[in-house]
């Protein structure tokens, strides 16, 4: 059988490579202002957008360098160099003291513009984990015990981001509130989440936030999470409600996409389009449970396969996992191995699930694994070494499975972030 392990490679970088900031960011950027571009930016992608927006205003506009300055703070090992605007890094998916001293540093810049500067606020996907600014009555180390039981108990992103907002002093719309003094507030983003919805990117710090108190304490019931009585008490406050539409803060304030995963999962589509494969697109804004979600795509790659039908099954969006066991892994690695599990015994078919910005779940670390490549290989080594998927599944462990297969996707950070992309190729022998 033939190799898809490249081309799975290629839909894969193809995606990522539409969502870069060099390629995205340039042709946003507003014209400077009378005073000063005051650069804030959180995210996967933020050292690389403040890169772009460094060439575009000091070489290309010729800004004065004193006029141009900021702090973008990124994941650990998501920094390149800057000349500006500096650059911390800290942690994600659980947040970390760089992270605190990072927001307190940013809301401080936010403050302090004045009526002739341009607060220029650049975001991808991690700023919800990068700036930790914990509301009164909360410490950082229950905002951090709190994150990691939503990211532990299977909750999608948006319902994670209702929480985070009514718990900090930065998200939500909080940031827009702290720089209202500035000229304008122009927000350019790389969008993580499913429907592109502005106020779940970074939990919204610029823009004004549809959800309540009351939905983020009904998110805390809904999964039994056991808070600290600090924090159940923060999110019985009024004053901790985020901002909302209409308020003064959003008046000079607007908001854009840049990269979305639509346009990235077109560009894999594209390409598979190329190569000769039927696209089965399944959009790009899929949620679930990931094991659930790769049960339903190995049903549709069985038919097709069934069907001597050569076709290219794609999906992007963001899955989850419930954490029941006490092993490693992401989503991406999960679905991964849950469709091996599901396919071992069909020829014909491989796939690729793989987080756009390199990290899939994992530590935190810029060497975790973006996801998985699986296929005939997999299926035989598998066999060769009594691995059961289904043991490895209960502890959520698919880094060690996938790891003794040989099959994890090793990327490094890609320096953006639009969720997840996953692509079945059936091909017809």
């Amino acid at each position: 059988m033939t190799d898809r392990r490249p081309l799975l490679r290629s839909l894969f970088d193809a995606a990522v490579a539409a969502a870069h900031p060099d390629v995205v960011l340039a042709q946003h950027l507003p014209d400077p202002p009378p005073g000063r571009v005051i650069c804030l930016a959180a995210g996967k992608g933020a050292a690389a957008m403040a890169a772009a927006a460094e060439r575009h205003y000091l070489d290309a506009r010729v800004l004065d360098p004193s006029r141009l300055h900021g702090i973008a703070t990124t994941r650990h090992g998501h920094g390149v160099p800057t000349r500006r605007i500096k650059v911390i890094e800290a942690g994600h998916p659980t947040p970390d003291e760089a992270g605190l001293r990072a927001a307190a540093e940013t809301l401080q810049l936010a403050h302090d513009a004045q009526a002739d500067d341009l607060l220029l606020v650049l975001l991808s996907g991690g700023g919800s984990a990068n700036w930790i600014a914990p509301v009164a009555g909360i410490s950082f180390i229950q905002k951090q015990q709190l994150t990691r039981a939503l990211l532990r108990s299977g909750a999608p992103i948006g319902e994670i981001n209702t929480v985070r907002k009514h718990l900090s002093r930065i998200k939500g719309g909080r940031l827009a509130r702290a720089g209202r003094r500035a000229s304008a507030i122009v927000t350019l983003a790389i969008s993580d989440v499913p429907h592109d919805d502005p106020s779940a990117i970074a939990s919204g710090p610029t823009v004004p936030d549809p959800t309540t108190l009351a939905d983020a304490r009904a998110i805390v019931a809904k999964y039994q999470l056991a808070i600290d009585e600090a924090v159940r008490r923060a999110l019985d406050d009024p004053d901790n409600e985020s901002c909302k539409a209409g308020d003064p803060a959003f008046a000079r304030a607007r908001f854009a996409l840049i990269a979305r995963p639509r346009a990235s999962l077109d560009a894999a589509v594209s390409l598979a389009r190329q190569a000769g494969y039927e696209v089965v697109d399944l959009g790009a804004d899929l949620e679930g449970e990931a094991r659930e979600v790769a049960a339903d795509h190995a049903r549709l790659a069985l038919a097709a396969r069934a069907q001597h039908r050569r076709v290219a099954i794609v999906s992007g969006g963001e899955l989850t996992v419930t954490v029941r066991g006490n092993g490693r892994g992401g989503p991406n690695q999960e679905y991964a191995l849950a469709l091996a599990g599901l396919l071992k015994d069909t020829g014909g078919i491989s796939a690729l699930a793989g987080d756009t910005d390199g990290a899939d779940g994992g530590a935190g670390s810029a060497a975790d694994p973006a996801g998985a490549i699986i296929d005939q290989g997999t299926f035989a080594t598998m066999a060769a070494l009594g691995l059961d998927p289904r043991a490895f599944l209960d502890n959520n462990d698919a880094t060690a499975f996938l790891a003794a297969t040989g099959d994890l996707l090793q990327t490094g950070p890609t320096l953006t972030n639009v969720n997840d992309v996953r692509v079945i190729l059936v091909d017809e022998s």
